[in-house]
């Protein structure tokens, strides 16, 4: 399919070629039948099986990294706003299991966060991977028109969403002195600028330097990245690409295939790297 120009302007701005490829090494992942794909999905796959705590499971890249962590034998628990798909998620994913795994929680909300890791702590202990995935956009349309509500729906749960999350996870993966990884997704657009996304802008590149500052503050057995996840085909997307658009670029399981092995080998030497996984 040509891509217009109006796609293309969007292309660059996350700083992907037109003629659009998969890459595996450190800053960005493969496809399937990349030799070091594979290599990295073996050893990430034969790892001990983690505790992967994930924000922002109800569709998406949340919900392609509970199906494949799941099907890979981790321990998954995750949380999002809808009380609907969380209770779908939680018939598919955690039936007869003693507790529960999947959590109705906005994490705008400080206290709800706080009670939801309280939980989790009490069930599951400190995660070993703490993925902040959680994320709104912006309509597109220029700063001065989008409405206020809407910037600050955008500002409260990608960015107090986010440190909501890392305030009430972090003190116990601390506690518990084992290795562990937190990795806030970012954007192409938290390294770059485009038209009419401004507010999302503001927040990946904020979580861009809290990623960075935080990855100074940690003990050394803890590592923290911002991971910008590429382009993909989820209902955010469509927001500003639109569905033809978005179209255009792989599904959220596609992505995980390669992204979910990439995800458990991070470790201490990528600490506080701008990494790239798409």
């Amino acid at each position: 399919m040509r891509l217009s120009g109006f796609y293309k302007k969007y292309l660059h701005a996350f700083g992907i070629p037109v003629e659009w490829s998969c890459r595996c090494d450190r800053n960005s992942r493969g496809s399937d039948d990349d030799p070091r794909a594979l290599l990295a999905s073996v050893l990430a796959t034969s790892r001990e099986r983690e505790v992967v705590v994930i924000t922002g499971v109800s569709y998406g890249l949340g919900l392609a990294m509970v199906k494949w962590f799941n099907a890979n034998g981790h321990t998954v628990i995750g949380c999002a706003r809808s009380h609907d798909k969380i209770e779908k998620i939680n018939e598919e994913f955690a039936s007869g299991k003693e507790k529960r795994q999947f959590y109705v929680v906005d994490i705008s909300n400080d206290e709800a966060v706080k009670q939801w890791s309280q939980q989790v702590m009490l069930d599951f202990g400190a995660p070993s991977l703490l993925i902040n995935n959680s994320g709104v956009t912006n309509k597109n349309a220029n700063f001065w028109e989008v409405p206020t509500e809407e910037f600050n729906k955008v500002v409260d749960i990608n960015i107090k969403g986010t440190a909501n999350v890392l305030r009430h996870f972090l003190p116990s993966m601390i506690e518990a002195k084992r290795k562990g990884v937190i990795v806030n997704f970012t954007s192409g657009w938290g390294r770059c600028v485009a038209p009419e996304v401004a507010p999302y802008c503001t927040t990946k590149w904020a979580l861009e330097g809290l990623s960075k500052a935080l990855a100074e503050e940690l003990p050394e057995y803890l590592t923290c990245v911002p991971l910008n996840p590429g382009v993909i085909n989820t209902p955010m997307l469509q927001t500003n690409f639109g569905r033809q658009g978005a179209s255009m670029f792989g599904n959220p399981e596609q992505w995980a295939k390669g992204a979910c092995p990439y995800l458990l080998s991070i470790n201490h030497s990528m600490n506080g790297e701008s990494l790239t996984c798409g």
